[in-house]
């Protein structure tokens, strides 16, 4: 395979997350110091417009800068006026872009900030662009306060659905009447944060998510806490479900889904337990543990871009040693292709979303390297 990093930014911290900004810093040491406000960013999530060939980025910024494309044309990155309209709370849309039916690309800006700023910040919104007329504006927040930490359309019904942060929730907001709501709690916080990284729509119009447990009686909410959930429009409530995703060791416990998606076949699909797949059945939320690629060291798998063949692609490992992974996903089998590093030797840190184009190219979005600017990779000649 052939591999390319694409540079949006390429500032280099050397050691500098280790010797003095982890456990150290605040959200105010960031905004104040200029080189990590505007170099340190991550690729959080991309969607592809045939029509433009381009391929829209979600962007961690801690300058507000969270919003480009990359023109596959012109080779070139494409200021998309992002810094119009965002304010100093708003650090990027972290996987919650999506192409409309109607040709326009929407988003949902999550947050950076602590608790400390909750009520002085007013809340993450959700935001049109419209590649024709090249215009982009905020339409609404769906829930003061709380920002959008992932973002998922269905055209048919003219919503969106999202998880918030904080509180960690469900929400939707109607793009017609611009008016948002809260769902519902997902957790009470008990236990960390519970979310998964994206949340996705099934084929009956049901958004899915993890839900925990608080057992208040308890020290903490305990191993088989984070199970699968849905918000289901025709009954409009969150179907709250008694299980989760099996740990691979056969042990009591579930694994928290780390991604969902679906691949066309009427299935969920998972990634979870140290970058393993799960396939969920909609209908009862029983799940089935598949694979686990990587089982030797850190790994995680946090999306999946099927190709027009109907090959299924995915990026496990993490730490700079990352590997892209073909799935025959009806089976529960994988193919190892390759480690993604590119010609000049520098290697992923770690991916946070994958997609496909039409013409068998793979875009990947590295987020959180604590060395350097991460990049937007490309991957072709599979």
């Amino acid at each position: 395979m052939k591999v390319r990093t694409l540079k949006l930014r390429d500032e280099d911290f050397g050691n500098e997350w280790a010797e003095k900004v982890e456990d150290r810093w605040l959200y105010d040491d960031f905004k104040k110091n200029e080189r990590w406000r505007k170099g340190w960013i991550s690729f959080n999530c991309a969607a592809y417009d045939p029509a433009a060939d381009r391929v829209y980025c979600g962007v961690t910024s801690f300058d507000s800068d969270i919003f480009t494309a990359y023109d596959r044309k012109s080779g070139r990155f494409v200021d998309l006026g992002i810094k119009g309209i965002t304010d100093e709370y708003d650090a990027k849309f972290h996987r919650g872009l999506t192409l409309g039916n109607d040709g326009c690309l929407y988003a949902g800006i999550a947050l950076l900030h602590c608790v400390d700023r909750y009520l002085d910040a007013p809340g993450g919104a959700v935001v049109r662009y419209d590649p024709r007329a090249g215009t982009i504006e905020k339409l609404g927040i769906p829930v003061p306060h709380t920002y959008i930490q992932s973002m998922t359309l269905d055209d048919a019904r003219g919503v969106v659905y999202g998880i918030g942060f904080h509180p960690q929730c469900l929400l939707e907001f109607d793009l017609n009447t611009r008016q948002g709501r809260m769902l519902g709690l997902i957790t009470s916080g008990a236990g960390g944060g519970i979310m998964s990284e994206n949340i996705v729509i099934d084929d009956d119009g049901c958004a899915w998510s993890n839900w925990s447990l608080t057992r208040a009686w308890n020290d903490a909410p305990g191993s088989d806490a984070v199970r699968l959930c849905k918000y289901d429009p025709r009954e409009e409530r969150i179907v709250f479900f008694q299980k989760g995703l099996p740990l691979p060791s056969g042990e009591h416990g579930y694994a928290p889904a780390e991604s969902f998606v679906t691949l066309g076949d009427g299935f969920l699909y998972a990634g979870a337990h140290n970058g393993s797949l799960y396939r969920i059945d909609p209908a009862t939320a029983d799940a089935e543990y598949l694979c686990t690629p990587v089982p030797d060291r850190r790994s995680r798998l946090t999306s999946l871009a099927k190709t027009d063949d109907g090959t299924a692609y995915g990026i496990s490992g993490r730490d700079g040693r990352c590997e892209l992974i073909r799935f025959s996903y009806k089976k529960g089998k994988f193919e190892k292709i390759g480690p993604v590093k590119d010609a000049d030797g520098t290697a992923m840190w770690q991916c946070h979303h994958i997609i496909a184009t039409g013409d068998g190219v793979l875009y990947a979005c590295e987020n959180d390297n604590i060395f350097r600017s991460s990049y937007l990779w490309e991957i072709s000649e599979l």
